[in-house]
């Protein structure tokens, strides 16, 4: 069984630690430094009677405050480094709000798992014990009236002092504590991460042709994925060997440092740094994956794109993302549908849409005229007097409803009409004519008069409805 045994700095006190291989918990033996003629407890709020370096309490300890600026709020004169205010750095009239944003961000800068400063842990723990504080209504009145002295008798009075394990019934601190510590905070027990992983997903952009999202198809692709390694099975070890427990944290995968000082028990549960978490250690790695368990290999896949996506459409292709951690299950492959754009047809959910030009005889006589569909050409007749922007809806002509390919949206045919710019004198002579026997008949289309129909657009304005 690993016993080691390591130093934690907490202000006024030195806590030896010792890890325990077979359980991963840190246990800590705390013991105060005294020098002769300095009694380290005197911030606290009681006054004592040292002698000889040794200190002798009063019958009835009772706190004080002192005269000055800070008398007011009847609080101590810490120190403004211990002053559990100037640790959050907020001031004493701040609200509950600006502490829990101030405790926010310096805890991402001070958390030991970022900040690699010798002193690091030592100021994590005292900004959580001032948030602690802080953050509890009823603590923080007592704070301001006596001082750490009147949170540590509240502390005591609870059964005990306040440590991690507390955090998480104080206004959401367990899920500040989870981001920290991945969820590992006192009081809960981390799963091992030695057990089975599921893959990663995988995401593919595809384009595909303006048909084929219509009516389906197969497209061929090549993916990059991690695959479990052939050579060692997905165990990362040379053949021949397997992994060993590991010492540090006996296989549970973290650690639990405790150090109890006169102000609490202070607990951190971490990721074991000699297994990063796996609850195993690896001596001889394989050479195929290097330890890894997987390798990255390229793969072609024939995917059946079904009848109907559209833009934005997303296909899930089972198994084909990586392969899962020790025997887990590989991830999913997801497929993101990109529809190329069509010359012709323009698509509007199941509605297909499109233009059509026709001459101004076509349009003021009617007739049947040809019509591309995405279904294939068909026979369209153009009523007698088509306005141009005219829409004609052809039914069941548009894109088939996906997954239900028997519901089919229309496709909607807007009519352009192509006026000449230049006439023959024939042409001229004729429509000069017809100009004419529209003028001299004023019931023609229920108008008054001919004048009438040209206000209404000209040739035009006599046939079909009127345009609005």
């Amino acid at each position: 069984m690993a016993h080691s045994t390591g130093f934690i700095s907490v202000t006024g006190h030195h806590s030896f630690w010792e890890t325990n291989g077979s359980r991963g918990v840190v246990h800590s033996r705390t013991r105060p430094l005294w020098r002769p003629g300095f009694c380290p407890s005197s911030t606290l709020g009681f006054r004592h009677h040292c002698v000889g370096g040794q200190r002798t309490l009063p019958r009835e300890p009772r706190p004080y405050a002192p005269r000055g600026s800070n008398a007011r709020y009847g609080a101590l004169a810490l120190r403004a480094e211990e002053d559990y205010y100037a640790r959050l750095g907020v001031t004493r009239s701040a609200s509950a709000d600006e502490i829990r944003r101030a405790f926010r961000q310096k805890a991402r800068k001070l958390h030991p798992d970022v900040n690699k400063a010798p002193d690091a842990k030592e100021q994590f723990q005292k900004l959580s014990e001032a948030y602690e504080v802080l953050s509890d209504e009823n603590l923080r009145k007592r704070y301001d009236m006596f001082g750490e002295a009147g949170v540590k008798g509240a502390a005591a009075a609870s059964g005990g002092a306040a440590g991690f394990a507390d955090f998480a019934d104080l206004g959401g601190l367990g899920d500040i504590f989870d981001q920290f510590f991945g969820g590992a905070t006192a009081g809960r027990t981390r799963t091992r991460r030695n057990g089975p992983e599921p893959g990663e997903d995988l995401r593919l952009d595809l384009e595909v042709d303006f048909e084929k999202a219509i009516f389906g198809g197969e497209e061929k692709v090549r993916i990059s994925h991690l695959e479990t390694c052939e050579t060692c099975s997905g165990s990362g070890t040379r053949p021949g060997s397997s992994p060993r427990m590991c010492t540090m944290c006996g296989g549970a995968g973290v650690v639990t440092q405790v150090a109890r000082t006169p102000l609490g028990a202070f607990q951190s549960t971490q990721t074991c740094p000699n297994c990063r978490g796996a609850g195993e250690v690896i001596d001889e790695y394989c050479g195929t994956c290097g330890g890894r368990g997987r390798v990255q290999t390229q793969k072609q896949l024939m995917l059946t794109i079904p009848a109907g996506v559209d833009d934005g459409s997303r296909l899930r292709v089972r198994s084909e993302g990586d392969a899962g951690v020790r025997g887990g299950p590989p991830g999913d492959l997801y497929v993101y549908i990109k529809v190329r754009a069509h010359p012709e047809f323009r698509r509007e959910d199941l509605d297909i849409h499109s233009e059509r030009t026709v001459s101004y005889l076509d349009a003021i006589l009617g007739r049947r005229i040809r019509v591309n569909t995405i279904h294939g050409p068909v026979e369209v007749t153009l009523p007698p007097g088509t306005q141009p922007g005219t829409v004609l809806r052809i039914a069941d002509k548009g894109v088939p409803k996906l997954g239900s390919p028997n519901r089919r949206g229309n496709h909607f045919l807007t009519i352009k009409v192509s006026i000449p710019k230049q006439l023959s004198d024939t042409e001229r002579k004729l429509i000069e004519e017809l100009d004419r026997l529209r003028d001299e008949d004023p019931h023609q289309n229920g108008s008054a008069s001919g004048t009438d129909d040209k206000r209404r657009g000209g040739i035009f304005g006599g046939f079909g409805p009127k345009v609005k």
